[in-house]
């Protein structure tokens, strides 16, 4: 069924998978006021991240856990730069690989591989739930990080089972240059430009709250997500939209918590309402 958001401004603030999801919700006839929440560039030492590279290409990990799909094909566009992709694909099959979610299973299966378990939860708490049920005696965990998160409990949980932990962080964000957009974005929806805003991480929420902190309009925010339908893609970030004191208008049920779900959401709840904004 198509053109079930016709006519509806939808605005995005998805990064890593923007693509896609612009190209979902057009499927679906919306108008999508796209917003990048920060620039990804490769972490600027290489050779620390080629390093970790060798040392699971010549010692594959017992354990490696992936955290999201972007650091796993930030590793794998370096492998291949050095020449050392098919080696290391071949290196990640020998390991459980464990999965924060569904998106490094994505990236899993566009190498022809699948994880071995994935986090009921997409957190890092939900991967050290998950990681508590493995006897981790001498195993030797690599671990892929991602930005602006303090990693710090998770690891000290793995080395606290008996793991070594191998992390590495394969890329960064620059934020502060998205900020601008950020700030138009709210505008929009104050202006009642916006009739739906879809949040696919908690990290998007506070990314929010903090630009709007730093330039002085989180008034304004708070206005603009009042005038306008919040979709969550799911329990975690409706629990940080609630945190910060926002609610959730839109979710997926029954624990679909992925795009798909979340624009039928959106398509179902909007078409018992009147539209605010004009295309």
């Amino acid at each position: 069924m198509t053109d079930r958001l016709n006519g509806y401004r939808i605005l995005i603030l998805e990064s890593r998978e923007e693509a896609q999801f612009s190209r979902l919700l057009r499927d679906q006839g919306a108008a999508v006021v796209q917003c990048p929440m920060f620039t990804i560039h490769d972490a600027p030492d290489s050779a620390a991240v080629e390093a970790w590279i060798r040392r699971a290409v010549e010692t594959p990990f017992d354990d490696l856990v992936l955290t999201t799909g972007e650091g796993l094909r930030r590793l794998i566009g370096l492998a291949k730069a050095r020449g050392l992709d098919q080696a290391f694909v071949a290196a990640i099959g020998q390991s459980r690989t464990v999965a924060r979610g569904p998106k490094p299973g994505k990236a899993l299966r566009e190498i022809r591989l699948a994880p071995q378990v994935t986090t009921e939860t997409p957190t890092s708490e939900g991967i050290a739930q998950t990681m508590a049920g493995f006897d981790l005696t001498c195993h030797r965990v690599g671990i892929q990080l991602y930005p602006e998160k303090d990693h710090t409990k998770l690891l000290n949980a793995l080395r606290q089972q008996g793991a070594s932990v191998d992390p590495v962080l394969p890329y960064v964000y620059d934020a502060e240059a998205a900020d601008p957009h950020i700030v138009a974005a709210i505008d929009e929806m104050v202006a009642g430009r916006i009739d739906a805003i879809a949040l696919t991480s908690s990290g998007q929420v506070r990314r929010l709250v903090d630009a709007a902190r730093k330039h002085g309009c989180e008034e304004r925010l708070r206005q603009g997500l009042a005038m306008t339908r919040v979709a969550s893609v799911g329990p975690v970030v409706s629990d940080e939209l609630k945190a910060h004191g926002f609610q959730t208008d839109i979710m997926p049920a029954d624990g679909a918590f992925f795009m798909k779900p979340l624009i039928s959401a959106m398509a179902a709840r909007l078409a018992t309402m009147p539209r605010r904004a004009q295309a």
